[in-house]
């Protein structure tokens, strides 16, 4: 059996992609139960956050293993696995390990260093383990993972190169001002009470809010949270207080600072209800800005782009494009080599194609049978949005940060003055030129040695049942050659068949160290797979005696939860 990871996330799909892809908590747990229950594999684990969603399984067959893979994923995240290929990633057995292992470091997450990420892939294998389909490798690999990012997070300054989403978040929110200042006085709507809204809540607390209202469809758990707020508030600065989701709307009118983060699967708040928020504390009716700083990804699919010159000199056929994508994509382009992206990146600007001068006839015969065979091989052309010109904008009077996915707050209100929004989409754009720490070096250097020696452990440990099993039968036939010396010789007193046996098992054991012992060295190392089934053949070993072992090993083992 072979570890395999079929998955996407924010470095390999755009936030409208990830958005329409994220799995509910009833549609992870469906995942994993079809997943075991299909024919390539024996175990699954779904680490599903904000920003990538992966399928890890112990498969037979990689290939069969990669299409039904894939197939689930699509099937249960409703996008079609035509439009869902081109954004998946594969990783097979030690490169699987080594992208797990750098996730768990936060080397892949959205803001490099971050530390939640740690939480979650502890979740995810809680999770399987609640529902059995994480059997050795997938508890084996998970823990260690955990031990790995932990390790990364106390040996190295890499919480310097990163901090947590929320943290990042609310910076965004603050446009490179200090959160503290910000921060201080106001209120704050928390909507949701999982994990990252009760990190929110605890972030903005810490940060010197006056109050803090949690939200919640369940109520309970909202005022257990505000609770916890109130219990950890040493300073007495911080009033914390629960209402019921019918509440929102109040709440929006009194809030400066909201932050959602919930597994809606529609819109928690609308660009109408923020539009009435503004209303309630101005008085008046908020305007909309027409030439918004940022196009989202919904709006720029529900209007085809064209061209400097119109659709009519697109490069491309636009039959031959999917609806829902633009053709003003320049970068995120799927299968596009280099010289073709030059080239509609000529036409999209209007310029000039390795000459000074306009276009020519030619060279738009060029781009057309360039770009259509692109379009025919890829299927689209995936959009990237434009920058437009940035409109002078009032001071924003209620800031909102949506965490979720798929997203809480409805894009729209982008175009609302006095409104600032940050989400997953914008904040995936600001961490693309995020600095990197120089322990991020260091950081890659400990995965690597992990993934190093978690992979010599499991080669070593597969042939483990092997040396036992090579064992046994040696105990079996010193047994019953003492047995048949017994009979042989009933005059001997016990001093002396003690003394017989002692010399029998300790030949034994000297013949069998060395061998045993380099055996297992030897299948440590990348390649001595192979070592397990040379000994079978050579001691003539029964392979359901092996087997026997194994299982044996599997079920007396202890399966600690992650701590």
């Amino acid at each position: 059996m072979s570890l395999l990871v079929v998955g996407l996330s924010h470095r390999s799909a755009p936030v409208s992609v990830l958005e329409r892809a994220a799995l509910s908590a009833d549609a992870q747990i469906k995942l994993l139960q079809d997943t075991v229950a299909a024919e390539p594999a024996t175990e699954a684990a779904v680490l599903a956050t904000c920003n990538r969603i992966e399928l890890y399984a112990d498969v037979d067959k990689f290939h069969a293993g990669v299409a039904e893979l894939s197939t689930l994923l699509a099937q249960h995240s409703g996008v079609g696995l035509d439009e869902l290929t081109p954004y998946l990633y594969v990783h097979y057995e030690d490169r699987a390990v080594h992208h797990l292992f750098s996730v768990a470091c936060g080397l892949d997450s959205m803001v490099v260093g971050e530390g939640q990420i740690l939480g979650q892939i502890k979740d995810s294998l809680a999770r399987a383990q609640d529902l059995h389909t994480a059997g050795k490798l997938l508890n084996d690999l998970f823990q260690q993972a955990l031990r790995v990012g932990k390790r990364a997070h106390s040996e190295t300054g890499i919480d310097r190169a990163g901090q947590s989403l929320v943290t990042f978040g609310l910076e965004q929110l603050t446009a490179g001002g200090d959160v503290r200042a910000w921060a201080a006085g106001r209120t704050a709507l928390v909507i949701g009470a999982g994990s990252m809204s009760s990190l929110a809540a605890a972030t903005l607390a810490r940060a010197g809010v006056a109050e803090i209202v949690v939200a919640n469809r369940t109520f309970e758990r909202a005022e257990r949270l505000a609770e916890i707020l109130g219990e950890g508030d040493d300073t007495g600065t911080v009033t914390a207080r629960a209402v019921r989701m019918d509440a929102v709307a109040d709440e929006l009118t009194r809030a400066d600072v909201v932050v959602s983060c919930t597994g809606a699967t529609g819109l928690v708040l609308t660009a109408e209800a923020v539009a009435q928020a503004v209303e309630g504390r101005t008085g008046a009716p908020a305007a909309e800005i027409t030439d918004a700083p940022r196009t989202t990804a919904h709006a720029k699919a529900s209007q085809p782009s064209a061209g400097p010159g119109g659709d009519e000199n697109c490069p491309l056929d636009l039959a031959a494009v999917q609806p829902g994508f633009s053709l003003m994509g320049e970068a995120a382009v799927a299968g596009m080599d280099a010289a073709t992206l030059e080239q509609h990146a000529a036409w999209v600007a209007g310029g000039t194609i390795d000459r000074p001068g306009r276009r020519t006839p030619e060279t738009d015969a060029e781009l057309i049978t360039a770009l259509a065979a692109t379009a025919a091989t890829v299927g689209r052309i995936p959009e990237r949005r434009t920058p437009e010109p940035v409109a002078e904008r009032p001071a924003p009077l209620v800031f909102l940060l949506d965490l979720a996915m798929p997203r809480d707050i409805d894009a729209a209100v982008h175009r609302l003055a006095g409104v600032r929004l940050v989400d997953i989409e914008s904040l995936a754009e600001a961490s693309a030129d995020a600095p990197m720490a120089a322990d991020v070096d260091q950081v890659r250097r400990i995965v690597s040695d992990e993934v190093a020696a978690f992979g010599a452990a499991q080669r070593a440990a597969h042939i483990t049942p092997t040396v036992v099993a090579l064992r046994t039968m040696a105990a079996d036939v010193v047994a019953g050659e003492i047995a048949r010396l017994d009979g042989r010789l009933p005059d001997l007193d016990e001093r002396q068949r003690g003394e017989i046996r002692q010399a029998v098992h300790r030949v034994v054991d000297k013949l069998l160290h060395a061998p045993t012992v380099r055996v297992k060295q030897l299948a440590a190392e990348p390649g001595g797979a192979g070592y397990a089934d040379a000994l079978r053949t050579l001691f003539d070993l029964d392979p359901e005696t092996v087997a026997a072992v194994s299982r044996a090993g599997d079920s007396t083992e202890e399966k600690d939860r992650p701590a």
